[in-house]
């Protein structure tokens, strides 16, 4: 697969494979983007996807949505992955006063979900939109800058 990339998967477990695929291209290239705005509509798979993604860099780790706690932090042997939600948020400006540009400079991989809501922070970010097309159906599209742009998978 070459970016950006849209694909249909068909279960949960297909959607994790594919935050996996994507998991493994930003561990093989370092400068890729080292972190991913996750737009889509509630329960449409985006905890799904980064569950997969983590799965990478933290086998064990039971992955869920960050809603109440605003970030989760899944620690590897490698990179470690804070999986955030910006659900309760309103603007970009609360994303900075949590501290996000900490976050970003800890070498981790920040995955966000509803980035929409903090759009002036995902400058940069992979961009993961994850579209419901039936029961268990959707349109995944993966963009990102010039570095994901040759990517192959």
């Amino acid at each position: 697969m070459t970016f950006p990339a849209s694909l249909i998967t068909n279960s949960a477990e297909q959607t994790e494979a594919l935050g996996a695929t994507l998991a493994e291209a930003m561990d093989n290239d370092a400068s890729l983007p080292r972190f991913i705005a996750l737009y889509g509509d509630l329960g449409v798979g985006k905890t799904a996807f980064v569950r997969g993604f983590t799965s990478l860099f933290s086998p064990k780790a039971r992955v869920k949505s960050p809603t109440f706690a605003l970030v989760n932090e899944y620690r590897g042997a490698g990179l470690s992955v804070f999986h955030f939600d910006m659900y309760r948020l309103g603007s970009s400006d609360e994303l900075f006063d949590i501290g996000w540009e900490d976050y970003l400079a800890r070498g981790a991989v920040c995955a966000v979900e509803w980035s929409e809501n903090v759009e002036e922070a995902m400058e940069g970010a992979i961009s993961v939109t994850i579209e419901k097309l039936g029961e268990d159906a959707r349109r995944i599209t993966i963009e990102g800058g010039d570095s994901l742009a040759d990517l192959s998978l």
